[in-house]
């Protein structure tokens, strides 16, 4: 017997995306602050796709198996999911408290890896959390108010940035190899306290919905088995889910490739093009990377929600498709502008894209996999998102150097273009059908409709 999903208001939705804050923080600044942490501490253009290794690598493991076994767990008093994002955003916050002390650059690599361990830990079972509570008719709406969280929590990490460098920085001027600013460490320092306490917020206002009948079956069933067959079971999981992935998923694989090492290029390079571009010095490349970072969160913070009402009017896939054209469009122009002031109207474009890259995919995913499965086909989601960085933090070091004259301005067009061939793949996608948004449809896994 299928159990009926109650919709949920506002404030219930919000709540249970607060935790996203602390988690979007810390990856706000593992975009902005930790590739020029490497550089402060010696690492070169070249070597930093191989150092951001760590998120490709531990997104492909942890994800699908932390919701595989996240599909398999239940406990009256901590739920299915709550005790893995906890679990994960406490690694994540000791790291984050000694990311700054590092004093050397294999230090600062080795904890790069544990704190993807534990944002991957904590991200997954997230994504799975909001499909568990909402009813179909609900679910754009609250993976909408998630890509809102993921834009305050990056906002507030680049603000610190620069904020805290404008209040402490001085005339300080850091150049490579030369140790991480001491402004710099309080971000870090808030970073660590957001992770934990923003999670225990949604954990204490949030309600797990219990399993129905037939999945507690299959949870005891699970329990019962012999602890080898427990290990196996995950692993065995994820083979036959990605056997059964629908035709719509296997199509988006293909958007994500290009989506997704672009956005990498950009998190590597933005900091360097603003110091050549620009002129910059490290600390003033590192500044500018973190306003414009900010920037581009603050509008993903206003047209997340927006964003609900269009994908409802003209289908989810224009809007991504527009979505992935205007962040083409803003990275193939950053680099030719000189003014400061005026990389923040690209910067905008880039935002509109972000709050759709972060919503929509996982809306429409979440529409056509079982309740079952839920955690294991978001795992497998982000396998999508983490192959394609993966590739780009082994192939991109040899391409910058010798195809783009190890130029970062020449990176970032190169990722414009990049965004411009996953807008023409996102057109061939074809979106789930739902005759009725008010049924659950959570046992629906068809190719495409």
């Amino acid at each position: 017997m299928k159990i009926k999903k109650p919709s949920l208001s506002f404030w219930q939705i919000f709540n249970m995306n607060v935790g996203f804050l602390g988690i979007q923080f810390s990856f706000g600044l593992q975009q902005t602050a930790v590739n020029p942490i490497f550089s402060f501490l010696g690492a070169n253009h070249e070597d930093l796709p191989l150092l951001n290794l760590a998120g490709p690598v531990t997104g492909l493991i942890i994800q699908p198996i932390i919701g595989a076994i996240s599909d398999k767990t239940w406990s009256p008093r901590w739920g299915r999911r709550k005790p893995f994002f906890l679990i994960g955003a406490i690694i994540g916050s000791l790291c984050l408290f000694a990311f700054p002390f590092s004093p050397a650059l294999w230090f600062a690599v080795g904890l790069l890896w544990i704190l993807d361990v534990g944002n991957n830990m904590a991200m997954e079972p997230y994504r799975a959390f909001v499909g568990d509570k909402l009813p179909n008719k609900q679910l754009s709406f609250g993976y909408q108010m998630q890509s809102l969280f993921v834009g305050a929590g990056i906002v507030l990490a680049n603000a610190s940035i620069f904020i805290f460098q404008d209040w402490f920085g001085g005339a300080e001027t850091v150049e490579a190899g030369s140790g991480i600013p001491k402004w710099l460490y309080y971000s870090f320092f808030i970073g660590a306290i957001l992770s934990v306490s923003t999670i225990l917020w949604s954990v204490l206002k949030t309600p797990e919905i219990p399993p129905s009948d037939e999945e507690f079956d299959e949870i005891k069933r699970h329990n019962a088995l012999p602890l080898s067959d427990r290990i196996k079971t995950p692993f065995l999981e994820i083979v036959a889910a990605i056997k059964d992935m629908p035709n719509f998923m296997w199509k988006l694989s293909g958007v994500y490739l290009f989506q997704w090492y672009a956005l990498f290029v950009y998190w590597q390079f933005i900091a360097p093009m603003f110091k050549e571009s620009m002129g910059f010095n490290s600390s003033e490349a590192l500044s500018q990377a973190a306003k414009m970072n900010t920037t581009y969160n603050v509008s993903t913070i206003i047209f997340a929600l927006a964003l609900v009402p269009l994908a409802l009017k003209f289908g989810g896939k224009k809007v991504y498709v527009f979505s992935l054209f205007l962040t083409g469009i803003a990275m193939l122009s950053i680099p030719y502008i000189q003014d400061p002031l005026l990389v923040i109207l690209p910067m905008i474009l880039f935002g509109i894209g972000w709050a759709a890259m972060m919503g929509i995919p996982y809306s429409m995913v979440s529409k056509i996999v079982p309740q079952e499965r839920r955690g294991v086909y978001m795992g497998i989601l982000n396998m999508m998102i983490v192959i394609p960085m993966g590739i780009q933090t082994v192939t991109f070091g040899p391409v910058v150097k010798n195809l783009l004259n190890n130029s970062a301005v020449n990176a970032i067009l190169f990722g414009g273009i990049f965004f411009i061939i996953a807008g023409v793949l996102a057109l061939r996608l074809k979106q789930p059908e739902s005759k009725d948004e008010t049924e659950n449809l959570d046992t629906q896994v068809g190719g495409d409709h």
